[in-house]
């Protein structure tokens, strides 16, 4: 943790960042973004195991995206999120500076995109093995238990939107959602808008999702909506050989065609 501060410290310090994103204590002992800008204002830093946010969801927004250079604490999910979005050219790799921060909680010298694809290439990006076995459960069911399984877990969904506020790749400044003419998907919480809402998000996020889990873990209700966009990942992967958040200029999988394209996902 003093490295990260040390290396947060002189970055402000030498202007080489206005801002630094990070970790800092909140309330109750729950840990919230901070933004540091003033040296001084790094002995707020910290990071330990309470650290799970992707903090890349900050870099999209209006406040930050417009400052001129930014530092990031970065954890793996971070780094392959900024790498998402920098392939979708919402990035650029001399606007930021990143604090890498490995899997032992470690502060990790990545000097740039390239370097970050270097790391990123060494590492596990395996789920959880809990939500690997509610995946292979779903799996081994009939389309009817399917249906009945989502359409119980999605019930509770008032449509608060959490879940995309906590995403980096939701990054549009006006949501398809929030269109009202014509209106896309009901306003009110009931079967078919609660499902409309929940697949058309996943699909928006079909090779794009980097596994963080944020959705789920933002949603107040505790609905596992991250399996959805988790069963995306593992169809683009077996029918595309495509990962996301590696490169810095990788190609949209929706958006791009090969002759050499499996047509097994057409169902």
């Amino acid at each position: 943790m003093d490295d990260l501060r040390k290396k947060a410290k002189d970055l402000l310090e030498s202007q080489a960042v206005n801002v630094i994103i990070g970790y800092g204590e909140g309330t109750s002992g729950a840990v919230r973004a901070i933004f540091p800008r003033k040296a001084e204002e790094t002995d707020k830093l910290i990071y330990d195991d309470r650290c799970t946010q992707n903090l890349a969801v900050y870099l999209m927004k209006h406040e930050i995206k417009h400052m001129e250079k930014k530092g990031i604490v970065a954890t793996i999910p971070a780094m392959r999120s900024i790498l998402q979005v920098a392939s979708e050219y919402q990035l650029k790799e001399d606007e930021l500076v990143i604090l890498g921060i490995g899997p032992d909680g470690k502060l990790v010298d990545i000097p740039g995109f390239k370097a970050m694809e270097d790391y990123l290439a060494t590492q596990d990006f395996g789920i959880q093995e809990d939500d690997k076995a509610i995946l292979r459960k779903i799996d081994a069911m009939s389309m009817e238990e399917r249906w009945s399984f989502w359409k119980d877990e999605l019930s509770p969904c008032f449509k608060c939107y959490a879940c995309r506020a906590a995403c980096p790749m939701c990054y549009c400044t006006r949501c398809f959602v929030e269109v009202n003419t014509p209106q896309w998907i009901p306003i009110s919480a009931n079967e078919i808008g609660n499902f409309e809402w929940h697949l058309l998000r996943a699909m928006h996020l079909a090779g794009r999702c980097i596994n963080c889990g944020e959705c789920g873990r933002a949603c107040p209700l505790e609905i596992p909506i991250h399996l959805l966009t988790y069963k995306m990942t593992e169809d683009v992967q077996t029918d595309f050989g495509v990962t996301a958040g590696l490169k810095a200029d990788m190609p949209s999988v929706l958006s791009t065609y090969k002759l050499e394209d499996k047509e097994t996902f057409i169902r």
